[in-house]
């Protein structure tokens, strides 16, 4: 499970308790966790209180709000920056081991918005909102400096990286989508090519590859947008997976994005039940030799 929990959930009413239960429903082994914040009253961090509730595990350590929050073993805790990376080394009841991330990157100058308002804009001005106007690209490709350091990308364990990029895919911004989303184009969107490059698998796409039929919306339950500010529902939130040759596997067979129905926008946000402006992105893997 990949959440971004809005800013530890406080800006819900009983938002902690209702996280807990969206987890809880959810039942997943891993859950990698943004803006784990401090949560109101003399308790922990979001993901550590989480953690003591559920009788899991976590690691957060310095990072500002990352954490990998699990029942499963944590072996070794790794660490890339307060803001963009915190990974760990998992390992389940039969001895199988895994690395996961829980990434974030800069959410200035997102490109969907700079689209719906700027209508006119070429297609060079929009790829530099990633590149240059904005530190996506440089935050991801400082994360895959990290995972090649420490060799996470050519060992043998299966590794998971997942978080808030807080940008779209090449992979849903295509003539097909355009046709179908009023704010995309079909774009080389650089932060999800440099992840494909290093040869990571987006496993949602993996296993709903048509992103008309299946778009996976995270961006966001929340607002569904109004006249004057149009909604730009998109996929922000995502897993990638990286394929070992040797050895143990994960192999992405489910996937779906929770809240499964949107709550009306009638509702205040305090009263929401859902407490998040991120959806939440669920994948299931099998284990494959």
């Amino acid at each position: 499970m990949v959440w971004n929990i809005q800013r530890g959930a406080n800006e819900f009413d009983r938002g902690p308790e209702k996280a807990l239960a969206v987890i809880r429903a959810a039942a997943p082994d891993v859950c990698l966790l943004q803006e784990s914040y401090d949560i109101a009253g003399p308790r922990p961090l979001l993901g550590a209180w989480l953690a003591g509730e559920l009788g899991w595990r976590q690691w957060q350590g310095k990072s500002t709000h990352l954490c990998v929050l699990t029942h499963l073993e944590i072996v070794e805790q790794r660490f890339h920056e307060v803001w963009h990376g915190v990974g760990a080394r998992l390992r389940d009841a039969k001895g199988r081991e895994f690395l996961a991330y829980s990434c974030w990157i800069d959410w200035r100058e997102y490109v969907t918005y700079h689209l719906r308002d700027h209508p006119g804009a070429t297609d060079e001005e929009l790829l530099a909102l990633e590149s240059t106007k904005s530190k996506r690209l440089r935050q991801c490709r400082g994360l895959l400096a990290h995972l090649r350091k420490t060799a996470a990308l050519t060992g043998d364990l299966p590794l998971l990286v997942g978080g808030d990029w807080n940008c779209p895919s090449h992979l849903d911004w295509t003539a097909d989508t355009a046709r179908v989303f009023r704010f995309r184009r079909a774009l080389p969107l650089p932060v999800s090519l440099a992840m494909q490059e290093a040869g990571f698998v987006d496993t949602f796409r993996a296993v709903h590859p048509n992103p008309v039929q299946s778009p996976g919306i995270t961006w966001t339950p929340l607002h569904r947008g109004t006249v004057n500010e149009p909604g730009t529902a998109d996929r922000i939130d995502r897993l990638y997976s990286l394929p070992v040759k040797t050895g143990w596997a994960l192999q992405p067979v489910a996937a779906h994005v929770l809240p499964k129905v949107y709550e009306s926008d009638a509702i205040e946000q305090k009263d929401r039940v859902f407490p998040s402006d991120h959806g939440a992105v669920v994948i299931d893997f099998v284990w494959r030799r």
